[in-house]
Protein backbone atom coordinates (compact mmCIF):
# COMPACT_ATOMS: atom_id res chain seq x y z
CA UNK A 1 0.00 0.00 0.00
CA UNK A 2 1.49 3.47 -1.06
CA UNK A 3 1.63 5.94 1.60
CA UNK A 4 -0.68 8.99 1.95
CA UNK A 5 1.72 11.95 0.11
CA UNK A 6 2.67 14.08 3.06
CA UNK A 7 1.57 11.76 6.20
CA UNK A 8 5.10 11.68 7.28
CA UNK A 9 4.59 15.74 7.60
CA UNK A 10 1.46 15.45 9.42
CA UNK A 11 3.02 12.66 12.21
CA UNK A 12 6.13 15.42 12.83
CA UNK A 13 3.45 18.21 13.11
CA UNK A 14 1.67 16.35 15.64
CA UNK A 15 4.62 15.74 17.68
CA UNK A 16 5.73 19.15 17.85
CA UNK A 17 1.78 19.99 18.82
CA UNK A 18 1.92 17.75 21.85
CA UNK A 19 5.37 19.04 22.90
CA UNK A 20 4.19 22.78 22.43
CA UNK A 21 1.79 22.21 25.13
CA UNK A 22 4.21 20.61 28.40
CA UNK A 23 5.93 22.34 30.45
CA UNK A 24 9.48 22.33 29.87
CA UNK A 25 11.81 21.05 32.21
CA UNK A 26 15.09 23.18 32.60
CA UNK A 27 17.64 22.25 34.92
CA UNK A 28 18.87 25.28 37.37
CA UNK A 29 22.75 24.59 36.66
CA UNK A 30 24.96 25.69 38.07
CA UNK A 31 22.65 26.77 41.30
CA UNK A 32 21.45 23.10 41.22
CA UNK A 33 24.12 20.20 40.34
CA UNK A 34 22.49 17.69 38.22
CA UNK A 35 22.32 13.86 39.99
CA UNK A 36 24.62 11.70 37.97
CA UNK A 37 24.76 8.01 37.95
CA UNK A 38 27.27 6.38 40.23
CA UNK A 39 29.35 5.13 37.17
CA UNK A 40 29.76 8.75 35.63
CA UNK A 41 33.09 9.30 33.69
CA UNK A 42 34.42 12.57 34.93
CA UNK A 43 38.23 12.73 35.95
CA UNK A 44 40.70 10.02 37.24
CA UNK A 45 41.12 10.28 41.06
CA UNK A 46 44.79 9.32 42.42
CA UNK A 47 45.17 7.45 45.49
CA UNK A 48 48.65 8.07 45.93
CA UNK A 49 49.36 5.59 49.14
CA UNK A 50 48.54 2.69 46.74
CA UNK A 51 50.99 3.31 43.57
CA UNK A 52 54.23 1.67 43.30
CA UNK A 53 55.44 3.46 40.57
CA UNK A 54 54.82 0.11 38.95
CA UNK A 55 54.06 2.16 34.84
CA UNK A 56 52.11 0.42 33.72
CA UNK A 57 49.00 3.11 33.23
CA UNK A 58 51.66 5.33 31.17
CA UNK A 59 52.67 2.27 28.93
CA UNK A 60 49.50 1.09 28.45
CA UNK A 61 47.15 5.10 27.73
CA UNK A 62 46.87 5.05 24.10
CA UNK A 63 46.99 8.38 24.16
CA UNK A 64 50.53 8.93 26.22
CA UNK A 65 48.69 11.47 28.62
CA UNK A 66 49.87 10.28 32.02
CA UNK A 67 53.46 11.34 32.53
CA UNK A 68 55.31 9.80 36.19
CA UNK A 69 58.52 10.48 37.54
CA UNK A 70 60.09 8.72 40.38
CA UNK A 71 63.63 7.82 42.18
CA UNK A 72 64.51 4.91 44.41
CA UNK A 73 65.18 4.53 48.12
CA UNK A 74 67.49 2.21 49.98
CA UNK A 75 65.16 0.96 52.56
CA UNK A 76 67.40 -0.76 55.60
CA UNK A 77 67.69 -4.44 57.02
CA UNK A 78 64.75 -5.06 59.57
CA UNK A 79 66.44 -7.86 61.14
CA UNK A 80 70.09 -8.04 61.81
CA UNK A 81 71.99 -9.76 58.87
CA UNK A 82 69.28 -8.86 56.32
CA UNK A 83 69.58 -7.57 53.16
CA UNK A 84 69.08 -3.75 52.29
CA UNK A 85 65.98 -3.35 49.79
CA UNK A 86 65.12 -0.50 47.53
CA UNK A 87 61.92 0.72 46.56
CA UNK A 88 60.40 3.57 44.16
CA UNK A 89 59.16 6.79 45.62
CA UNK A 90 56.36 8.59 43.44
CA UNK A 91 57.58 12.31 42.84
CA UNK A 92 55.16 13.55 39.88
CA UNK A 93 51.45 11.84 38.70
CA UNK A 94 50.20 13.97 36.52
CA UNK A 95 47.12 13.12 33.72
CA UNK A 96 46.73 15.86 30.52
CA UNK A 97 42.63 15.70 30.20
CA UNK A 98 43.20 17.83 27.04
CA UNK A 99 44.08 14.29 25.61
CA UNK A 100 42.75 11.96 27.62
CA UNK A 101 39.95 10.09 25.98
CA UNK A 102 38.66 9.03 28.76
CA UNK A 103 38.65 5.16 27.93
CA UNK A 104 39.46 4.14 31.43
CA UNK A 105 42.54 1.47 30.48
CA UNK A 106 45.10 3.14 32.74
CA UNK A 107 42.06 2.43 35.45
CA UNK A 108 41.75 -1.14 34.61
CA UNK A 109 45.62 -2.24 34.33
CA UNK A 110 45.91 -0.90 37.75
CA UNK A 111 47.22 -3.67 39.61
CA UNK A 112 47.31 -2.05 43.00
CA UNK A 113 44.28 -0.40 42.63
CA UNK A 114 45.65 3.59 42.93
CA UNK A 115 42.97 4.89 39.95
CA UNK A 116 39.64 5.37 40.19
CA UNK A 117 36.78 7.41 38.32
CA UNK A 118 35.08 10.40 39.99
CA UNK A 119 31.95 11.84 38.92
CA UNK A 120 33.47 15.47 39.26
CA UNK A 121 33.19 16.93 36.13
CA UNK A 122 33.86 20.88 37.07
CA UNK A 123 37.40 21.24 35.99
CA UNK A 124 37.53 23.57 32.66
CA UNK A 125 39.98 26.13 32.33
CA UNK A 126 40.64 28.84 29.64
CA UNK A 127 44.10 27.81 29.00
CA UNK A 128 44.78 24.44 27.30
CA UNK A 129 48.07 24.06 29.20
CA UNK A 130 45.67 24.20 32.86
CA UNK A 131 44.20 21.07 31.87
CA UNK A 132 47.22 18.70 33.31
CA UNK A 133 46.40 18.19 36.33
CA UNK A 134 49.23 17.20 39.53
CA UNK A 135 49.42 14.66 41.66
CA UNK A 136 48.04 16.99 44.90
CA UNK A 137 44.69 17.64 42.36
CA UNK A 138 43.95 14.49 41.54
CA UNK A 139 44.39 13.69 45.15
CA UNK A 140 41.36 15.75 46.01
CA UNK A 141 39.20 14.17 43.25
CA UNK A 142 39.80 10.47 45.01
CA UNK A 143 37.63 11.74 47.80
CA UNK A 144 34.70 12.55 45.58
CA UNK A 145 35.06 8.70 44.48
CA UNK A 146 31.38 7.22 45.08
CA UNK A 147 31.64 4.02 47.53
CA UNK A 148 31.44 0.78 45.19
CA UNK A 149 27.95 -0.85 44.94
CA UNK A 150 27.49 -3.98 47.03
CA UNK A 151 27.83 -7.28 46.50
CA UNK A 152 25.26 -9.58 45.42
CA UNK A 153 24.12 -11.75 48.15
CA UNK A 154 24.48 -14.67 45.98
CA UNK A 155 28.10 -13.98 44.70
CA UNK A 156 30.80 -15.64 45.80
CA UNK A 157 32.78 -14.16 49.07
CA UNK A 158 35.94 -12.32 48.08
CA UNK A 159 39.10 -14.23 49.27
CA UNK A 160 40.67 -11.41 50.86
CA UNK A 161 38.12 -11.36 53.11
CA UNK A 162 37.39 -14.83 53.82
CA UNK A 163 40.99 -15.54 54.29
CA UNK A 164 40.84 -12.25 56.96
CA UNK A 165 37.97 -13.52 58.28
CA UNK A 166 38.78 -17.19 59.16
CA UNK A 167 41.94 -15.71 60.77
CA UNK A 168 39.88 -14.43 63.25
CA UNK A 169 37.63 -17.11 64.32
CA UNK A 170 41.33 -19.42 64.62
CA UNK A 171 42.13 -16.72 66.91
CA UNK A 172 39.10 -16.40 68.62
CA UNK A 173 38.65 -19.98 69.09
CA UNK A 174 42.53 -20.26 70.51
CA UNK A 175 41.62 -17.40 72.96
CA UNK A 176 38.60 -19.08 74.46
CA UNK A 177 40.29 -21.94 74.55
CA UNK A 178 43.31 -20.23 76.65
CA UNK A 179 40.42 -18.84 79.01
CA UNK A 180 38.85 -22.30 79.61
CA UNK A 181 42.66 -23.88 80.40
CA UNK A 182 42.91 -20.78 82.70
CA UNK A 183 39.73 -21.33 84.62
CA UNK A 184 40.11 -25.12 84.93
CA UNK A 185 43.61 -24.60 86.45
CA UNK A 186 42.55 -21.63 88.85
CA UNK A 187 39.81 -24.27 89.96
CA UNK A 188 42.08 -27.29 90.55
CA UNK A 189 44.51 -24.74 92.83
CA UNK A 190 41.36 -24.25 94.84
CA UNK A 191 42.14 -25.50 98.60
CA UNK A 192 39.66 -27.90 99.95
CA UNK A 193 37.15 -26.34 102.57
CA UNK A 194 37.64 -28.03 106.15
CA UNK A 195 34.55 -29.49 107.77
CA UNK A 196 31.81 -27.84 109.27
CA UNK A 197 32.36 -28.20 113.31
CA UNK A 198 29.01 -30.19 114.72
CA UNK A 199 28.24 -31.96 112.23
CA UNK A 200 29.43 -35.41 113.17
CA UNK A 201 26.47 -37.86 113.42
CA UNK A 202 26.08 -38.74 116.89
CA UNK A 203 26.34 -42.47 117.89
CA UNK A 204 23.23 -45.35 117.61
CA UNK A 205 24.44 -47.37 120.61
CA UNK A 206 21.38 -48.68 122.44
CA UNK A 207 21.78 -47.93 125.98
CA UNK A 208 21.54 -51.31 128.10
CA UNK A 209 23.65 -53.75 126.11
CA UNK A 210 27.07 -54.65 126.83
CA UNK A 211 30.23 -54.68 124.96
CA UNK A 212 32.04 -57.58 125.05
CA UNK A 213 35.72 -57.86 125.89
CA UNK A 214 38.42 -58.10 123.77
CA UNK A 215 40.52 -60.55 125.94
CA UNK A 216 43.23 -62.66 124.65
CA UNK A 217 41.90 -65.77 127.43
CA UNK A 218 41.27 -69.12 126.32
CA UNK A 219 38.16 -69.65 127.78
CA UNK A 220 35.93 -72.32 126.35
CA UNK A 221 32.80 -69.86 126.63
CA UNK A 222 32.59 -66.23 126.77
CA UNK A 223 30.61 -64.39 129.54
CA UNK A 224 28.40 -61.42 128.96
CA UNK A 225 30.42 -58.28 129.42
CA UNK A 226 33.29 -60.03 131.19
CA UNK A 227 36.65 -61.25 129.82
CA UNK A 228 36.48 -64.72 128.52
CA UNK A 229 38.09 -67.99 130.15
CA UNK A 230 41.06 -67.10 132.26
CA UNK A 231 42.73 -64.54 129.98
CA UNK A 232 43.70 -60.80 130.86
CA UNK A 233 41.44 -59.37 129.00
CA UNK A 234 39.90 -56.02 129.85
CA UNK A 235 36.11 -55.46 128.67
CA UNK A 236 34.95 -53.10 126.87
CA UNK A 237 32.92 -50.08 127.83
CA UNK A 238 30.17 -51.97 129.69
CA UNK A 239 26.51 -51.69 129.75
CA UNK A 240 24.85 -49.82 132.40
CA UNK A 241 23.56 -51.99 135.44
CA UNK A 242 26.85 -54.51 134.87
CA UNK A 243 30.48 -54.75 136.10
CA UNK A 244 33.09 -56.00 134.67
CA UNK A 245 34.27 -59.41 135.59
CA UNK A 246 37.19 -59.83 138.29
CA UNK A 247 37.11 -63.75 138.18
CA UNK A 248 39.77 -65.91 137.37
CA UNK A 249 38.45 -67.95 134.33
CA UNK A 250 37.05 -71.13 136.38
CA UNK A 251 33.75 -69.96 135.80
CA UNK A 252 32.96 -67.86 132.50
CA UNK A 253 29.91 -66.03 133.38
CA UNK A 254 31.22 -64.95 136.83
CA UNK A 255 31.87 -61.55 137.97
CA UNK A 256 28.67 -60.35 137.00
CA UNK A 257 26.69 -57.62 138.83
Amino acid sequence: MMPIPGSGLAKGLAVTLRTMTKRSHTAQYPEVQPSLPPRSRGVIGLFEENCTVCMLCARECPDWCIYIDSHKETVPASTPGGRERSRNVLDRFAIDFSLCMYCGICIEVCPFDALFWSPEFEYAETDIHELTHERDKLREWMWTVPAPPALDPAAEEPKEVAAARKAVEKAEAAAAAAAAETEAEAESAEPTKPATPGTATPGTATPGTATPGQGTGTGSEPGTGIAPGTGSGTPADPGPGQAPGTGSGTDPAGGAA
